[in-house]
């Protein structure tokens, strides 16, 4: 089966849930409009800037086209966004050049809609970068962060506990792991004796902060916690409405 991620397709949507204009994203009036901006909210509803150190690293893993990448940088003096979509890392890399992407949404069948993906020129480009990779397989000089961010990843890893067992090595103590997930499990991405929620142990529900706790508990100590609404357009009348649990992690 291929990979969604790494069609046009998925390109033109995470496009557009990023850096789409809200009248764009959604043009219905009575629509879920908490759900938008999830890419910004990721950061500023969850990262504790008064926990920053000085000259801080971030990296943004599962960056996707990279709206929460640039958020970061913000706030970080240097901010490293990877992916396992290579069109996805391209596209990324050619908003730090440009600051801006053209591409094009469908409003209905092969009817399509221009639009431009704009980096807020606030915010310096030259601290981003972007690169492909696998969560579950990251190189080995990978480390010394204070901030990783982890958006809507865990739950379509092929082995995400591999994953949450390289994370205190990628972290300064002291540092955030923020982890947003919403616990679709689906054994199209994820075999299911590697789910972390939505399944029974030993006749005992495990849900996926659950499993979280779990993993991260020997190094991390669970700082917040809340829901975030998101909000994918399909076209002009189909859209993904959809809650993500989100928690904030400091590494001891």
């Amino acid at each position: 089966m291929a990979n969604f991620y790494d069609t046009d397709r998925a390109v033109s949507e995470y496009l557009l849930f990023h850096y789409g204009e809200q009248a764009k994203l959604l043009p219905w009036e009575f629509g879920p409009h908490s759900a938008l901006n999830y890419p910004l909210q990721c950061v500023s509803e969850c990262l504790d800037l008064d926990r920053l150190p000085e000259n801080v690293r971030a990296l943004d893993l599962g960056c996707a086209v990279g709206r929460s990448t640039f958020e970061l940088a913000r706030h970080c003096h240097e901010v490293i966004g990877i992916d396992y979509s290579q069109k996805f890392v391209d596209a990324g890399n050619a908003l730090v050049r440009d600051g801006e992407a053209n591409y094009s949404f469908t409003i209905e069948g092969d009817l399509r809609e221009p639009g431009v993906a704009v980096v807020d020129e606030e915010i310096d480009r030259k601290r981003v970068a972007f690169e492909q990779g696998d969560a579950c397989d990251l190189r080995d000089n990978l480390a010394g962060f204070d901030v990783v961010l982890m958006a809507n990843l865990l739950c379509r890893l092929q082995d995400p506990a591999k994953c949450l067992a390289r994370l205190s090595g990628l972290l300064n103590p002291g540092g955030q792991l923020l982890i947003m997930t919403p616990c679709t499990w689906l054994e199209e991405y994820t075999p299911r004796e590697n789910w972390l929620g939505g399944i029974e142990r030993a006749g005992a529900e495990v849900r996926t902060l659950d499993s979280l706790k779990s993993a991260l508990n020997p190094d991390f100590t669970l700082d917040h916690r809340t829901d975030l609404p998101f909000l994918i357009r399909e076209h002009e009348r189909k859209f993904q409405w959809t809650v993500a649990e989100a928690t904030r992690w400091i590494r001891r």
